[in-house]
């Protein structure tokens, strides 16, 4: 059976852990926890970042030092993870589902300013695949509005918008670290801070709303509690994971993108044939090849398709339910239809993809593909 999915291991990650535990420091906020936050800031032109247990605590706390609270309106894609809307409901918020785009699952910005009301508070976008949402059109809408801007960037390290990296242009953004993503650490995440004024305060949300990490630096004689938050830095043991990852990102990115363009020109005469459609890249964003995407005609074809492709031993899986149905938000939800989206939510299927797949798979797979189109 070819996986879904397989985690990389650069060779280097326990030799790091065993360099932390070494250390004497492994609660967190550490040299290697250091060292992956100056990487991004560095890297990804962003002003403050920090490292979290997982991209969802990033996201709780955007939503905290946004002063997210009961009644505020919060924009966002319904095709997304449950994560990206569940940190904005724990404040007490109403979340606003937008349609995709016809042609890629990305929030569709030309939607969004209709859905603007007086208790919008901020604009949530995913980029979805790696691929950037249309940023300077949502920058514009929340300068206009006087709104906040998250970018939900869980699945787009290392891709870039018009030159600019995602995760650097909203006003605060998040990424994955899970064993998914592109790059790893089993469970993980960060917050990326792009301004000024929340960088203080994120520290102390990060440090269970105290100011410790003001006093390790030498700048206060002690600490105290002095805002809300939680644990929501990692051990030196993830970051040290973490770290081992970074080390490597070109040498990931390169082999995944190879993976990436296989599959694309070896199903571009099915899509010719109009048997199925490819991902499409807007000319503003870069391609990261966090993952490879089909969409089927149908529900029930893609059903068949991935059943047809566990009988081969190939594992393909469909994506995201679309939040604004789900059991949990559907009474919560104005009724509006959300075409797009449902059609993702339908019959987008990824194919396998990690570092280690090799070409010769990727040739069994669309092979599979063209005998199941064939058929």
């Amino acid at each position: 059976m070819i996986p879904f999915n397989k985690p990389f291991l650069t060779g280097k990650e326990t030799q790091y852990i065993e360099e932390a535990v070494a250390s004497g420091k492994i609660s967190g906020n550490g040299d290697f926890t250091k060292k992956c936050q100056s990487f991004f800031e560095e890297k990804f032109n962003i002003k403050k970042a920090l490292l979290t247990s997982s991209c969802t605590d990033a996201l709780e706390m955007a939503a905290i030092l946004l002063n997210i609270k009961e009644g505020d309106e919060i924009i966002m894609p319904s095709f997304t993870f449950v994560s990206t809307a569940n940190a904005f409901i724990l404040r007490g918020a109403k979340i606003i589902f937008a349609d995709s785009k016809p042609y890629h699952p990305n929030i569709d910005e030309t939607k969004i300013e209709s859905l603007i009301t007086s208790k919008t508070k901020a604009i949530v976008v995913v980029h979805y695949a790696g691929v950037a949402c249309e940023m300077d059109t949502i920058m514009g809408l929340a300068n206009k509005h006087n709104l906040f801007v998250v970018e939900d960037a869980a699945q787009a390290i290392d891709s870039y918008y018009k030159n600019k990296a995602l995760g650097s242009i909203g006003h605060l953004a998040t990424f994955s670290f899970h064993e998914t993503k592109n790059i790893i650490s089993g469970e993980g995440g960060l917050l990326a801070i792009n301004e000024k004024q929340f960088i203080d305060r994120a520290e102390i949300i990060w440090e269970k709303g105290t100011n410790r990490a003001s006093f390790f630096r030498g700048e206060i004689s002690k600490y105290n509690w002095v805002d809300i938050g939680s644990s929501f830095l990692p051990s030196e043991v993830i970051a040290a994971f973490l770290w081992a990852q970074l080390e490597l990102i070109d040498v990931i990115q390169k082999k995944r993108q190879l993976i990436w363009d296989a599959y694309y020109d070896k199903l571009r005469g099915l899509s010719d044939k109009k048997k199925l459609k490819l991902p499409l890249l807007p000319d503003f964003a870069t391609n990261n090849a966090h993952m490879f995407y089909i969409v089927c005609e149908s529900l029930e074809e893609r059903a068949k398709l991935i059943a047809y492709l566990k009988l081969h031993n190939v594992s393909a899986v469909f994506h995201y339910l679309s939040l604004h149905e789900s059991p949990f938000y559907i009474e919560k939800h104005d009724g509006r239809k959300l075409v797009n989206c449902d059609d993702f939510s339908d019959n987008l299927l990824r194919l396998p993809m990690f570092f280690e797949l090799d070409l010769d798979q990727v040739e069994l797979i669309t092979n599979r593909l063209e005998q199941f189109y064939k058929d």
